[in-house]
């Protein structure tokens, strides 16, 4: 059992990065009561991870392979979430729902690139840039949020 942890410890640690840094994002989203939370994010950021070490490791056994190009895999997983963030955004009563969460899981599936490639350094920067947009905008969001729902009243009420 040793030696399984030994020859994977790589794959571990950027797996374990990968996941607590979706994790961290994840409960940020859970406290604000978002659809995505820690089980979603997490995922995600696992998912990417994985499918940046194993376009790293196909990229070292076919290295000589004419045609093959491992890079091909990342720009997929950027599509793959992408079609994943449309289907969780939604426009209800002229309102536009699930635009953070998407943007959210887009951006955390970077994160889980970033360590997949084991960049760890960008990884960590990028979660903590990502809460920082999530918790202080957040604080900046609510008066300004008040002040239009307000003036949108106010422009209902003279019609």
């Amino acid at each position: 059992m040793e030696q399984f942890f030994i020859e994977n410890g790589d794959f571990i640690l950027k797996l374990t990065v990968a996941v607590l840094l979706g994790m961290f994002i994840g409960a940020e989203r859970l406290f604000v009561h978002k659809e995505a939370g820690m089980k979603t994010h997490a995922l995600v950021s696992m998912g990417a991870a994985i499918f940046i070490i194993i376009s790293e490791t196909m990229a070292e056994k076919y290295i000589n392979l004419s045609g093959f190009n491992p890079i091909m895999m990342a720009s997929n997983i950027i599509v793959g979430i992408g079609f994943l963030g449309a289907g969780i955004i939604m426009f209800r009563d002229s309102h536009l729902l699930g635009l953070t969460t998407a943007g959210g899981l887009w951006v955390t599936s970077g994160i889980g690139m970033a360590a997949g490639f084991g960049l760890f350094n960008l990884a960590i920067i990028s979660t903590i840039l990502v809460l920082f947009i999530f918790i202080v905008m957040n604080i900046f969001e609510k008066p300004i949020r008040k002040i239009s729902e307000e003036n949108f009243l106010i422009k209902e009420e003279a019609k």
